[in-house]
């Protein structure tokens, strides 16, 4: 059905957009119209567009209700009194009933009955709105028509109509930005209410209980070790993506050949096509045995899910991040700055270093900001090679944990989200989210800095 909705509205779009075409070119007579003609027919086909949508919105908000008012109808008397979550489970039999499913021991005459009503008026609901949205939407198209003249303005309506959707967007992104914001400030919140922001923002120790009336607050809630580890993980990636990232963006911008770029920055770039669950494999069956046993041949100590193992294995992964956007960052520095600096009998090292580099500053901050930003919220690395120990080390050879695998860990499993040991992922959330935002306003402040030089 959805696919038949789909069609209808290509059809009619096609057919709203050649009528506004071809009555712009009628009505204009050899002479000259204020707008192209395909300003006319996408003027046309917007008509069209919107009745249909809001038919199908109205629907799609509305729709559920109306079948369960449907289903609840057919349903005995007995039956439709019950409680909501037993007449929930009588109305998801009937829906199973209805679409084609089997259900679980043998179904009474009434729920195949009130299936088949169903089933036939999902059918005529369907009709019903099909027809009344391609009836609303010719009737558009026929006002739409209707005004075209060699005087309307088509150009600056379409244009009204795109900067509105336009801002519809933006605000979509704003909005959902503030909604997490606020899921995560009021969630966080009812979880300080069980625990101390003191005690959870400078505790030392993470042991967290699961009490069974979900509301008590048992063991322990610090966030230290979560956090430490987090930085730990993230800055041994860093100093493995920092260095390889931005030489090899150096070499590929100043020094290789097109022809050898062509063909390195494509595989380069694959690294940040392999999915994280690989690397984590990679970093649990290859790295961490290959450390530990490099650790004893040395006399060194080194787990095989460590934060060295997980650390290495992320910065492998965020190579591309830091290469492919600096050398794309440096290859669009004016050619003036650098045949001026060589020019002035500057050898190429310090070209790059005195000129290059300054100039596309502002860029490559923004690119490690965002392999930072990776680092600090990756996940199925941490999980399989950094050893899942939330205790407070400073040592990178031990197992450690991070903030998103204890996210992962308080919700998996039946979580009521009325106690602390699943309300504390909320908290933790809140706190990944404040150190993005304290990273993003660092790298502001440089990229001003630094940019008021070449302005």
């Amino acid at each position: 059905m959805s696919f038949l909705t789909a069609a209808l509205i290509l059809v009619l779009l096609g057919f709203a957009y050649t009528q506004g075409v071809s009555r712009s070119l009628a009505v204009a007579g050899g002479g000259r119209l204020h707008s192209r003609p395909g300003y006319h027919g996408t003027l046309v086909a917007i008509w069209c567009l919107v009745p249909m949508l809001l038919v199908l919105g109205l629907w799609a908000l509305f729709g559920a209700g109306v079948t369960r008012g449907f289903v609840i109808a057919q349903l005995p008397a007995e039956v439709a009194a019950l409680d909501a979550y037993p007449l929930d489970a009588a109305i998801r039999r009937i829906e199973a009933i209805a679409s084609g499913f089997g259900v679980a021991g043998q179904a009474q005459p009434y729920e195949i009955a009130a299936g088949a009503a169903l089933r036939a008026f999902r059918t005529f609901a369907f009709l019903i709105v099909l027809a009344a949205a391609a009836g609303l939407g010719i009737l558009g198209l026929l006002a739409a028509r209707r005004r075209i003249s060699p005087a309307f303005r088509a150009r600056n309506r379409v244009e009204t109509v795109i900067r509105a959707l336009l801002l519809a967007c933006s605000a979509i992104a704003v909005l959902t930005t503030a909604g997490i914001v606020v899921s995560l400030f009021n969630e966080a919140f009812r979880f300080f209410a069980f625990v101390h922001p003191l005690d959870f923002f400078f505790g030392t120790v993470w042991n967290p209980g699961f009490a069974t009336t979900g509301t008590q607050a048992i063991g322990q809630y610090g966030l230290l070790p979560l956090l430490w580890g987090t930085i730990m993980v993230a800055l041994i990636a860093m100093l493995v993506a920092l260095p390889v990232g931005l030489l090899t963006a150096i070499y590929l911008s100043q020094y290789a050949s097109e022809r050898l770029r062509d063909v390195a920055k494509p595989v380069i770039e694959v690294l940040a096509g392999i999915p994280t669950i690989v690397y984590g494999f990679f970093a649990l069956v290859t790295v961490g045995p290959f450390l530990s046993n490099a650790g004893a041949a040395i006399g060194l100590d080194i787990r095989a899910t460590s934060a060295l193992t997980a650390g290495l294995v992320m910065g492998v992964m965020i190579i591309p991040f830091v290469s492919s956007l600096s050398d794309d960052i440096m290859r669009q520095v004016p050619l003036s700055l650098r045949d001026g600096s060589l020019g002035l009998g500057a050898t190429p090292s310090e070209t790059i270093r005195r000129v290059t580099l300054p100039a596309a500053l502002p860029g490559i901050v923004g690119a490690l900001l965002l392999a930072v930003s990776r680092a600090v919220g990756e996940t199925m690395i941490v999980v399989l090679a950094a050893g899942n120990s939330p205790v407070l080390r400073f040592n990178p050879f031990e197992p450690v944990s991070t903030i998103t695998v204890t996210i992962v860990n308080q919700l998996t499993g039946d979580s009521d989200f009325a106690g602390p040991q699943s309300l504390v992922a909320f908290a933790l959330g809140l706190t990944l989210f404040v150190l993005t935002l304290l990273l993003n306003m660092v790298a502001l402040y440089i990229v001003r800095r630094f940019r008021e030089q070449y302005e």
